[in-house]
């Protein structure tokens, strides 16, 4: 057979089969417009029209996806009324038929706002659609709020997303929800924490700059965002954001004692002390900041101004243990810059007064004894303790 022949039948294959092919469509969709005129079947009739769109060619049939939208529309209703009467229905279920009609509808106003082939744009569903959609979307944030309770953190993600999306789609644009919608800041916060309970960076910084519109949960949203770049790997994002929530919320469990951390790791003594200090500066009695500067202090050799700040600290609470630490360090310090002949006395005082602390170091932490071991040894050694200086000696041995 030559090449023109096959192309022949090909062709002629094509002018037969296609006939065959609109036939059942019309009948399928002739089928589901008789189950949703019943009001019964209506399952089967959205899996008839799903069914037709699983071929290509049926992607742009707008009858198709207003048939399929009237049947699952068909269903939420009969959900709708079940539930006012409260008679068993399935929540998620529910909600499933909500998020399906947003789907649908939103494709099928992509097909309605392509040019015909004079190039006019002729809306002829938009306006009806959107004002249906717009009375069922406060259900969408509800969705999700559901799933978030449930702990179905991917769904309560979905709905969230769905519900913002809106924000986007020229099918909502008369209702201009990214400025009328109260509440985008606050899907936008729980689309985050979703993410970050999935572990997931790229769901948890996706709407996390939109959430912090949300005050009352700023805090926590810059907290996930801190956790999203240290999944990523992005030390330089993390702190940068670290420092951001610090700047907003400084006196707020997550940010300050992480990026004190970070600056006392890296050496920064200066930025560790800075933050500390504007904490203090905020509250004079906060713990962990008089903590911090005392430490930053005394790696800066700054040893009686971090004598007084651990002081301090244990005049509002003598039972934690690092400012005993702190201050006997100091004094080891700064007796080490005592001469031997000149300071005898004051070098001897000194290391009494070390003595004091670090024996208090060490029986409210006794498993720390390699930070207050090396520390007696030195001090028995220079007061001549020596029963005490053995006991260090045998500690230290073994």
């Amino acid at each position: 057979m030559t090449k023109q022949a096959k192309t022949s039948t090909v062709l002629l294959l094509l002018l037969l089969i296609t006939p065959c092919l609109l036939r059942a469509q019309k009948k399928e969709l002739s089928q589901a417009r008789t189950y949703i005129k019943s009001g019964k079947n209506l399952e089967q009739a959205e899996r008839l029209m799903t069914d037709l769109r699983k071929d290509p060619k049926n992607r742009d049939n707008e009858k198709i996806l207003v048939t399929w939208y009237e049947s699952v529309r068909g269903q939420y209703l009969a959900a709708n009324q079940r539930m006012y009467l409260k008679q068993s229905q399935d929540t998620a279920a529910f909600f499933e038929l909500v998020r399906r009609q947003f789907g649908i509808l939103e494709s099928l106003d992509s097909l309605d706002a392509r040019p015909n082939k004079k190039g006019r744009v002729e809306l002829e569903y938009r306006d009806k659609h959107a004002q249906a959609l717009n009375a069922l979307r406060p259900n969408l944030f509800n969705g999700g709020t559901f799933h978030t309770r449930k702990g179905n953190w991917q769904k309560a993600f979905d709905f969230m997303e769905c519900y913002m999306d809106c924000a986007r789609q020229p099918l909502f644009a008369a209702y201009d929800y990214a400025h009328k919608d109260s509440r985008m800041a606050e899907a936008a916060f729980w689309a985050t924490s979703a993410g970050h309970k999935m572990q997931n960076p790229t769901l948890t910084l996706r709407y996390a700059e939109q959430a912090l519109a949300d005050s009352s949960k700023a805090q926590f949203t810059l907290q996930y965002m801190c956790k999203a770049h240290q999944w990523a790997g992005d030390e330089a994002a993390y702190v940068k954001t670290l420092r951001r929530g610090f700047e907003k919320f400084p006196e707020f469990y997550y940010f300050f004692p992480r990026l004190n951390d970070y600056y006392t790791a890296h050496g920064q003594y200066e930025e560790a002390l800075a933050i500390a200090d504007h904490v203090v500066s905020i509250n004079d009695s906060n713990q962990l900041a008089l903590l911090a500067k005392s430490t930053a202090l005394l790696a800066l050799e700054r040893y009686e101004e971090s004598i007084h700040v651990a002081n301090r600290l244990l005049d509002l609470n003598d039972s934690i243990a690092e400012p005993y630490f702190n201050v006997g360090s100091a004094y080891l310090n700064m007796a080490l810059k005592l001469d031997e002949l000149k300071d005898r006395e004051k070098l001897r005082d000194t290391y009494q007064k070390a003595r004091i602390y670090m024996e208090r170091y060490r029986l409210l932490m006794p498993e720390e004894k390699q930070k207050w071991g090396p520390a007696l040894y030195r001090i028995y050694l220079n007061l001549n303790l020596g029963k005490q200086f053995d006991e260090i000696d045998r500690l230290l041995k073994k």
